[in-house]
């Protein structure tokens, strides 16, 4: 406490006191009452002082801080294809009920396969597993904190980062329990399948295989690839101790339009243990048309490759990157033209454009003569200020046009371009608005698209799109995201087809391992999306004849359904909309391929070396007893008694505000019961 506090404290005593006493017992009778009553006021008015000068306290208080035990539980089909389901129940069952953990640790228990979960029950069915996401997200909720994690696994990874680096990210202790048998048997797989989604009629297509051999003797065998009952590939191949991996590169031909699924086959040696990992299946589609494009500058800027990369994405499309002159010579080859900052030059393009009923899509920027603009183009036209602004893109989520996903486009970079209003003079459907300085929307948009007399069009308001590609990547790790965002934005400019009032979006076939996702959207008899529609699809399965119906949930402004549970097989499928008013069919293939049995033994060496890395230690499934043991034990994670101060003003004292209460309600009682009120 202050000093200059303190002689108030002893100033509001002795005022107190002179006052309780000049009331009572100046020329008053010095009886034992009065001295009371006199004693009674001092004691009120005291306190009250006390709280308008509301000194302050220091108040400590002592706590135990136990460290955390995070143990994390692998629930993916490896696991029970590795015969280890029991050991696994049997291991966190033991841990839940020591009494030593419990005493010495806050121990939270989490199930991990494709995501991160908490702990609720283990069923070992997720088809996919990233232990790197682990680390990740541990490392984020436990920051500062002591967390050492108890990781129970086999070590075996479908996707995701290297966890092996991941872990370093963690700066805790990590303790693996490994799952699995570490015997090593001979063993031949396909390590790795790479091929191309889509072909060409009448061409050929690229197929490449890693096949690879872990044993010591010298071992002979095939790789044979099928389709249906023919036999299209085969091929000798000896493997050693030295020679244990062999890169095949063929090509096979595209002779059928449609889905066409393979085999890839390795024959297994009579001792193999896991002979699912001999067998991987693939598919392509083949089409008898592709999509070009034509991108047409004068100038030379990053936003053209970036394009270019996107739209080629999906390889149904091809991108060609011309100048004005050159472009006349060839646009009867294009399907769309997109046009990169216009000027002068550009003249006989629009021309050409305009007479022959193409679609376009328009991006300006700082270089765009919008002066050449405003006179050649009919739909919109630019205020001038010969000034430039940043606009950063806010998706509107009202758009119906297509389906587009949201990349998060709120943490996208600006794109540039001329300051000013634009007016559209042809209805719009605006894709994104421009947004400035961070939270206030403009009610204009920067990328919209549109239609007049049968031609298709739109126009992206700003330069460097290439910000956008490296930003999505920078969120998602992959570029597949904005690559699909542009290719839906292609797709739509390329075609003159007719709006169709139910319109779905899925792939011809899918792996096992990949979420089955179709989505569709509807519209009333005014091209509106509507809200309140009713979509279900029925599922017939081609081998089977089972049929299965699901509805539809409504996701922004599309409707969603999930088919992950489907088994491998061929689907007929049939949308309804609105218990038929419109219907819309389609056939999807499921590929049979579980990555998760592919693995014959467990990753001990990965799952050591992140033991070691961390100081932490590794343990077999039979000594986990040792683990229990080595943590209680560990002098890392003792707890920890720790203490906190607070300055506490007088003010928040309940105990003072009853005792004024108190004080005055005796007096008045005693003065009442005295006669002297």
């Amino acid at each position: 406490m202050e000093t200059h506090t303190l002689i108030y404290i002893i100033l509001a005593g002795i005022a107190a006191l002179l006052l309780a006493l000049f009331q009572y017992l100046y020329k008053s009778k010095k009886d034992n009452l009065n001295r009371f009553f006199s004693f009674l006021r001092f004691v009120t008015l005291f306190s009250v002082l006390l709280l308008l000068i509301n000194p302050k306290f220091e108040q400590t208080k002592f706590y135990n801080e136990k460290p955390n035990l995070i143990v994390a539980i692998d629930n993916s089909e490896s696991i029970k294809h590795l015969k280890q389901t029991e050991n696994v129940e049997q291991l966190l069952d033991n841990l839940k009920q020591d009494k030593s953990l419990i005493e010495n640790f806050n121990v939270e228990y989490y199930k991990f396969g494709k995501d991160l979960k908490q702990l609720d029950s283990l069923n070992f069915d997720e088809a996919q597993s990233n232990i790197a996401n682990i680390f990740d997200n541990l490392s984020q909720i436990y920051k500062n904190t002591v967390a050492p994690i108890v990781l129970i696994t086999d070590g075996n990874q479908t996707f995701g980062k290297d966890y092996e680096f991941e872990s370093l990210q963690y700066k805790q202790p990590i303790f693996p329990v490994i799952l699995g048998d570490t015997i090593t048997y001979s063993d031949l797989k396909i390590q790795q399948l790479n091929v191309n989604k889509y072909s060409y009629l009448k061409n050929k297509f690229p197929v490449e295989i890693i096949a690879i051999y872990n044993g010591a003797q010298n071992v002979s065998t095939q790789l044979i690839i099928t389709s249906g009952n023919s036999t299209v590939f085969r091929k000798d191949l000896s493997f050693s101790k030295s020679q244990n991996s062999h890169l095949v590169n063929l090509t096979l031909p595209a002779n059928r339009v449609g889905v066409n699924t393979y085999i890839a086959v390795i024959i297994p040696l009579e001792s193999e243990q896991n002979k699912v990992n001999n067998v991987k299946p693939f598919a392509v589609e083949i089409i008898d048309e592709k999509t070009n494009v034509a991108i047409v500058s004068d100038i030379i800027h990053p936003d053209l490759g970036a394009l270019k990369k996107a739209i080629e994405s999906n390889e149904q499309r091809s991108v060609s990157i011309l100048k004005p002159n050159d472009f006349l010579d060839k646009k009867e080859d294009f399907q769309l033209t997109i046009l990169y900052q216009p000027n002068t030059k550009f003249k006989a393009v629009f021309d050409s454009l305009e007479k022959s009923d193409k679609n376009k899509f328009v991006i300006v920027g700082t270089q765009t003569q919008w002066t050449f603009l405003n006179e050649v183009e009919t739909n919109y036209s630019q205020e001038i200020t010969l000034q430039t602004e940043d606009f950063q893109p806010s998706l509107n989520s009202n758009y119906s046009t297509f389906i587009i996903d949201d990349l998060d486009f709120n943490s996208f970079p600006p794109l540039q371009s001329e300051f000013g209003n634009v007016t559209f003079k042809t209805p719009i459907e605006t894709l994104l608005y421009k947004r400035v300085f961070n939270d206030s929307i403009v009610l204009q948009p920067l990328l919209a698209t549109f239609e007049n007399n049968n031609r298709r069009e739109a126009i992206l308001l700003g330069e460097h799109i290439w910000k956008w590609r490296a930003q999505s990547y920078l969120n998602k790790k992959s570029f597949q995201q904005f690559d699909n965002f542009i290719g839906k934005l292609v797709q739509y400019l390329a075609s003159n087809k007719r709006r169709s009032r139910l319109n779905l979006d899925y792939e011809t076939f899918y792996n096992e391992i990949r979420d089955i996702i179709i989505t569709a959207q509807f519209f009333n008899k005014n091209y509106e999306f509507d809200n309140k529609a009713s979509l279900s699809i029925t599922v017939k399965d081609l081998n089977s004849g089972d049929t299965t119906i699901l509805p539809f949930i409504l996701k922004n402004n599309f409707y969603q359904v999930n088919l992950s549970s489907l088994s491998p097989s061929e689907y007929d499928f049939t949308v309804s909309a609105n218990n038929g008013e419109m219907k819309q069919s389609g056939h999807i293939k499921i590929l049979d391929y579980n990555v998760e049995q592919q693995f014959l033994n467990a990753n001990v060496t990965k799952l050591q070396q992140v033991a070691i890395k961390s100081k932490g230690t590794s343990y077999f499934i039979a000594n986990y007893k040792s683990l229990i043991t080595d943590i209680n034990t560990d002098v890392r994670f003792k707890t920890i008694q720790k203490s906190s101060k607070n300055i506490v003003p007088l003010i928040d004292f309940k105990y003072l505000l009853s005792l004024i209460a108190l004080s005055l309600a005796l007096e008045w009682f005693l003065r009442k019961y005295n006669g002297l009120i």
